[in-house]
């Protein structure tokens, strides 16, 4: 009897706990209402404590993420990989995709599959229908290919090309065409691209050391420009600028003021008299020769004829 009466106070003791933890509970989401408290965070449009967001914002989604035992809504602008949203005019939220699917557009229609499942139509299959074979990398069911082709748009028809090959109108090569080049980016057979350049321009007027008159023979340039610089493999450009020899047809620069000429009259007058002086100089040289000449001539008549007179004869 006393256990009865006993248990039955500790009955009435744990209902008491219990209405107070709903009162406290009720009354801490009540206040986290909008309108009643300012405290709702990232777009929630009502919220509590203990779960978080209760709704969002018009064109957000409710989530509910898990943290331990419980659930905590958050509201986002789209749904992470494995949900879906939908919405209602009640409430927009995220729906998890079904069990085999990455990620999916609704729950009948997966874009991606889990590791070990293989998309086709939508469905994510652990083997491929006959014609078809399983793509690791892609996660999908595709066309059996031809040996150098990694995908294809059919048996014929290419799309990429296993490594070391190059596409080209839907086959692959291992060395491109004549008049395509492979592109290393995009492994594709491209279209050469070779130089083009335009006309040439006048011949420059003749000229030498910058000058255009005061000489007989000078230089002349014309250049063209490149309209279409080349490919990597395309034909290069050739010569854009060509010079050659020429005849001015003015030796004598028009307009010389009359310091410059005189200065060239006296440089010219200098030289001439430096030219004079040379030649007296090789006159006089001659004369003194001459003179030194004819006095050793005199010295040796003046010995003979000592040698042959009468004092300088021999006795007999």
């Amino acid at each position: 009897m006393q256990l009865q009466v006993l248990s039955f106070v500790l009955f009435l003791h744990c209902m008491e706990y219990t209405d107070s933890q709903q009162h406290a509970s009720r009354h801490r989401q009540h206040k986290q209402t909008p309108g009643l408290s300012p405290g709702c965070q990232g777009g929630c449009l009502t919220c509590s404590d203990y779960n978080g967001c209760l709704s969002c914002k018009p064109k957000l989604f409710i989530f509910l993420e898990r943290n331990g035992m419980r659930q905590i809504g958050v509201c986002l602008s789209s749904c992470p990989n494995g949900y879906f949203g939908t919405r209602t005019p009640e409430i927009n939220k995220c729906t998890k995709c079904k069990s085999d699917c990455d990620s999916c557009f609704n729950r009948n229609f997966c874009t991606r599959c889990k590791a070990g499942y293989y998309l086709h139509r939508g469905k994510c299959q652990e083997s491929c229908p006959e014609g078809l074979v399983p793509s690791n990398t892609q996660r999908e069911c595709v066309l059996d290919c031809a040996g150098e082709c990694e995908t294809c748009l059919n048996t014929d028809t290419c799309t990429r090309c296993r490594p070391g090959l190059y596409l080209l109108h839907g086959k692959c090569h291992y060395v491109c065409p004549e008049d395509f080049e492979p592109n290393e980016q995009r492994m594709e057979c491209t279209p050469q691209v070779h130089c083009e350049v335009g006309e040439w321009s006048e011949w420059s007027p003749c000229s030498r050391r910058g000058k255009t008159c005061g000489f007989k023979r000078g230089e002349e340039t014309r250049t063209r420009e490149i309209l279409q610089a080349p490919s990597a493999h395309g034909d290069p450009c050739p010569a854009t600028s060509e010079t050659r020899k020429c005849v001015v047809k003015r030796k004598k620069c028009p307009g010389r003021r009359r310091g410059e000429r005189r200065h060239r009259n006296n440089r010219k007058e200098s030289q001439d008299s430096w030219q004079e002086r040379e030649k007296e100089r090789e006159v006089g040289d001659r004369e003194d020769a001459e003179n030194r000449n004819k006095t050793e001539h005199r010295r040796s008549r003046g010995q003979d004829r000592d040698l042959t007179s009468p004092a300088g004869g021999t006795a007999h």
